[in-house]
């Protein structure tokens, strides 16, 4: 693998994940690595028939999760080049024969996109997940989950403990690395990135029954009854390991269609 770091901030953690992975994997094309100092920079992969290019902010750089955020976008580098479903298949394409003839609210669509992003990441994580521990992402995950839990709005009207309540603690722990799992307080995408969270964990067996995440989670699915929260969980969870182009199709059809309804006939 050829990798070369640019910007101002550590080359080791990129090096370091290279070598790790290229123990059981290989990234053919080269890999650029472009370092920001804007801490709101959001860490993208951009690829060419010639390269790949990792952007990423400073911060994240220096994150004691930056190995482990390498060694993710290298998988998803990886799949790009094997043409994996997941790296090949337009979201655009898929999620326009989902809601073909359905009226559909804009932050439901762009909810759609975050949620075909979750089932590539479920892949990506799938390769690296067999080169490194998962103790950080599991961190990483209930932070970011317990972060958003404790985000939603608050209803002045209720009684009693509410999610925010139950989730403050936890929250203040949260760990400056990946993108939070939601970028705002929306209760239906919170529960279906609380979905995601539990499918992945559950897929590699990260945590037993009792890890705190899995409250975080209920809460989550409890904010917002009309998400059919298990049944995204599940789909998760059993995403196919090497699934045909139709078969993937499919996956991500059948949850954009669970997650956006909208009025007017489905398409076939």
């Amino acid at each position: 693998m050829d990798v070369q770091v640019h910007g101002q901030g550590p080359a080791e953690p990129f090096l370091g994940a290279r070598d790790l992975f290229e123990t059981e994997r290989d990234i053919e094309r080269p890999v650029t690595v472009q370092i920001r100092e804007d801490p709101d920079e959001r860490t993208r992969v951009s690829h060419t028939d010639a390269a790949h290019r990792l952007t990423i902010s400073r911060q994240a750089a220096t994150s004691a999760m930056a190995r482990e955020l390498a060694l993710h976008e290298y998988a998803h580098m990886h799949q790009y080049e094997q043409e994996h479903p997941s790296h090949t298949q337009s979201t655009k394409e898929a999620i326009f024969l989902a809601l073909a003839g359905r009226t559909v609210e804009q932050q439901k669509l762009t909810h759609c996109y975050q949620i075909a992003n979750h089932m590539k990441d479920i892949y990506a994580d799938d390769i690296w997940l067999t080169l490194a521990p998962a103790d950080k992402l599991v961190s990483f995950l209930e932070s970011s989950l317990a972060v958003a839990v404790a985000d939603r709005p608050h209803d002045p009207l209720a009684s009693g403990r509410t999610s925010r309540d139950r989730t403050r603690e936890t929250a203040s722990r949260g760990l400056p690395a990946w993108e939070r799992l939601t970028p705002a307080a929306d209760p239906d995408i919170t529960a279906v990135n609380a979905a995601f969270a539990l499918g992945l964990v559950e897929r590699h067996g990260l945590v037993g029954s009792d890890h705190r995440i899995y409250d975080l989670a209920h809460a989550a699915a409890a904010d917002a009854p009309e998400v059919a929260f298990e049944r995204f969980r599940d789909s998760f969870r059993s995403l196919a390991r090497d699934p045909d182009e139709s078969e993937y199709r499919k996956a991500l059809v059948d949850v954009t269609r669970e997650y956006a309804g909208g009025s007017g006939p489905a398409a076939d």
